[in-house]
């Protein structure tokens, strides 16, 4: 089953009415469906995948080039390609597709071309010289690593000008991930949904593991409480695939962000105990080109103009469960510990819950315009807000708001509570109302989101101005 991308299958086959051959770029984090769109979209037409050797320490730059020729060999049913240089293997790709109407997909190219300098050169010189010669030829480059394909492509001089399409996919909406219950969706509370989601995020490939006919538990028990669970084994794959030395002071970086909502890169060196340098920018950098973290920046309310200060976000839903609850147990979980325990049990448990919901939220925000009915061409800025306390002003952190141009606020409270919310969210809500260093002229309309239920009493009060139930955001499409 084919889920979501609608956007992105119309724009690539528009390339078909172009007159000329077309470059694509795609990009975005393991798992997250690049290879699978493109197979979708190329599944009538000719089409010629070729894909790099996963990354070792033994991996030479040689291996990748046999393997491309191997690869070659097979599908054009050639004898193996002399592979002492890539250019050689590159013609070899053009003399065999210079006049057919042809996709071609270069996949995990950063894999296929990090040890070798030569290998960019080539790509562009065969690009130019031979394969876009063929008006009727499409040629998608894709990878996981995406701050090495914004290096090395994106800006790179050498393809300036030739690139005609860039995707970076992120997770799909929850009106998407909905689809994977069948038709069991409509027998399945949101609550249920919810906390599967908070596991999965909108990832395609865990959420194919989907059994409608077990609980939402029992599915998180069999993919991250078991030794033989996907989720369990999952984390290594990715992370050592991606950061390979360097993994470990990656894997330090997201844990202190793991049990916040957000923090600064001050912050984060002090945690991680080491003085901060130029490099720890860049590996906030590298974790955010592969989806793992967010960045965010307050604004002043009473101009609108974007504050320097920025904090940092696990947005990722998996990264967070695994390093929160799977990592810390996994001895346990392979003396199968988790066989009869309540996830509930967990340390923590809502509080996770909670900055999972927030992430589902913020992911989905178009949908929460349209639910408002706010337009995206009014609006001045929005997402997580936050207030450095000072002399006349005390400090507050919004889970997410919107800033209109019609000078108004709408003051996001993402909510998860195992049981209905009680009456005391208007206080607690009153509170950072009553902390905004916002203009006098400015409209405040606050806004509960919740996952499971809110008492009749908070109803009863009008203070939310809508009160919005998970549930909305899985039927809405965008």
């Amino acid at each position: 089953m084919f889920v979501g991308r609608e956007c992105e299958l119309n724009r690539l086959a528009n390339l078909w009415k172009r007159k000329t051959a077309s470059f694509v770029v795609v990009k975005g984090r393991r798992r997250i469906g690049k290879s699978r769109l493109i197979e979708e979209f190329a599944k009538n037409e000719n089409f010629i995948s070729l894909s790099g050797l996963a990354p070792s320490e033994a991996m030479t730059a040689q291996m990748q080039r046999d393997e491309f020729a191997r690869q070659l060999a097979r599908i054009f049913q050639i004898p193996i390609p002399y592979s002492k240089d890539w250019g050689d293997l590159f013609w070899h790709l053009a003399h065999h597709t210079h006049t057919k109407k042809v996709v071609i997909l270069l996949d995990e190219i950063s894999w296929m071309g990090m040890k070798d300098p030569t290998f960019l050169g080539n790509l562009k010189n065969s690009w130019d010289q031979h394969l876009k010669k063929n008006p009727q030829l499409i040629l998608i480059v894709c990878g996981s690593v995406s701050s090495w394909i914004e290096k090395n492509i994106l800006s790179s001089t050498g393809f300036v000008g030739r690139v005609d399409l860039v995707f970076n996919l992120e997770e799909l909406s929850l009106h998407d991930c909905n689809k994977f219950w069948g038709i069991q969706e409509k027998n399945i509370s949101s609550y249920e949904k919810f906390k599967i989601l908070s596991v999965t995020g909108g990832v395609p490939k865990y959420l194919e593991g989907i059994t409608p006919n077990i609980s939402a538990e029992e599915f998180i028990r069999q993919s991250c409480f078991t030794a033989e669970g996907f989720l369990f084994r999952e984390f290594d794959n990715i992370f050592n695939d991606l950061f390979s030395k360097k993994s470990d002071i990656y894997r330090r970086i997201l844990k202190c962000l793991v049990d916040r909502s957000m923090a600064t890169l001050d912050l984060i060196v002090h945690d991680i105990q080491v003085t901060k340098s130029g490099v720890y920018s860049d590996y906030m950098y590298d974790l955010q080109m592969a989806g793992f973290v967010s960045s965010h920046h307050t604004w002043n309310l009473k101009d609108a103009k974007t504050s320097k200060l920025v904090q940092f976000r696990l947005s990722d839903n998996y990264i967070r469960f695994y390093l929160k609850y799977i990592e810390p147990n996994k001895e346990k979980i392979q003396r199968g510990f988790f066989q009869d325990r309540s996830l509930a049990t967990l340390p923590g448990f809502d509080s996770i819950m909670g900055l999972q919901f927030e992430n589902l939220v913020i992911k989905n925000r178009n949908i929460l315009f349209k639910i408002l009915g706010v337009h995206s061409t009014e609006i001045i800025n929005d997402g997580s807000y936050f207030q450095k306390s000072g002399k006349i002003k005390t400090g507050c952190q919004i889970d997410y708001m919107i800033h209109s141009k019609f000078n108004a606020l709408h003051l996001c409270e993402v909510k998860f509570l195992k049981n209905p919310i009680g009456i005391s969210i208007i206080e607690e809500v009153q509170r950072k109302i009553t902390a905004l260093n916002s203009s006098k002229s400015m409209s405040i309309r606050p806004i509960l989101i919740h996952v499971n239920g809110v008492d009749d009493a908070v109803y009863g009060e009008e203070f939310f101005a809508d009160i919005i139930n998970f549930g909305q955001f899985l039927k809405e499409r965008t």
